[in-house]
């Protein structure tokens, strides 16, 4: 089973509920302070949401600042996997191992609800155990999700096929409201060139429990199991 850890930041959330996830597929899941310099033999690392250093100046502009992103950098360019769910998909984006940027909401006010996507990259350690175009309904809660990039990237990310999570269009009726934040081409999570970098604005950790309600997001934990696997089998 994958050593993962979760890395902690003053004003992390939901540490728990992604130790929990994680450890519920058998995983060896531990906690790292932000302050420290060392992963313990990660084969995993997710950085989880919350509200980092309190979003002060921008979310996730400090927290990239922290000991240990130095070493997340050293491990994702090593090709180790890497998550960050939503105040983590910011601190990626901030410390520049995803393109882009999270940008306050279209309606200016804090988000906190279910919503349906889609998944459209299925070759990840983090989405492996999916079905292309699979819906899931996770929920958000951000107030800084809103997707954004230059027109030269997004068109790189769609050409590359680096679109990881979509929200569900308007016009496939979603019970709830679609794009719940603006983000550029509906935008809900993305990877790295190599795929081993993932961040994504939705929670699946809130999602991995059928006691929650929604079960749709235990498939990111059981799939960075998958993918340890089948390297381990393949000798990588």
């Amino acid at each position: 089973m994958p050593r993962v850890a979760v890395v902690r930041f003053p004003g992390s959330n939901c540490d728990f509920d992604t130790l929990r996830a994680a450890e519920g597929t058998g995983a060896d899941a531990y906690f790292v302070w932000h302050r420290e310099a060392d992963l313990r033999g990660a084969d995993v690392v997710i950085l989880p949401g919350g509200f980092s250093y309190g979003d002060y100046l921008r979310s996730g502009a400090i927290a990239r600042f922290s000991p240990i992103m130095q070493t997340v950098q050293r491990h994702a360019g090593a090709g180790g996997p890497v998550l960050g769910i939503c105040n983590g998909f910011q601190i990626l984006c901030e410390a520049q191992l995803l393109p882009g940027a999270l940008m306050r909401n279209a309606g200016l006010t804090f988000v906190s609800k279910p919503v349906d996507v889609t998944v459209e990259r299925t070759d990840t350690a983090f989405t492996c155990d999916y079905d292309p175009d699979s819906r899931l309904r996770l929920p958000v809660a951000h107030g800084e999700g809103r997707f954004v990039a230059a027109p030269d990237t997004l068109r790189m990310l769609e050409a590359e096929g680096r679109v990881v999570l979509r929200y569900v269009a308007a016009t496939e009726r979603s019970p709830f409201q679609p794009n719940p934040n603006g983000s550029a081409n509906h935008i809900a999570g993305i990877c790295n060139a190599d795929g081993n970098v993932v961040g994504i604005m939705p929670h699946p950790e809130r999602a991995a429990e059928r006691l929650l309600g929604l079960t749709g997001g235990s498939g990111f934990f059981t799939s960075m199991v998958t993918s340890h696997q089948d390297s381990s089998n393949s000798g990588v």
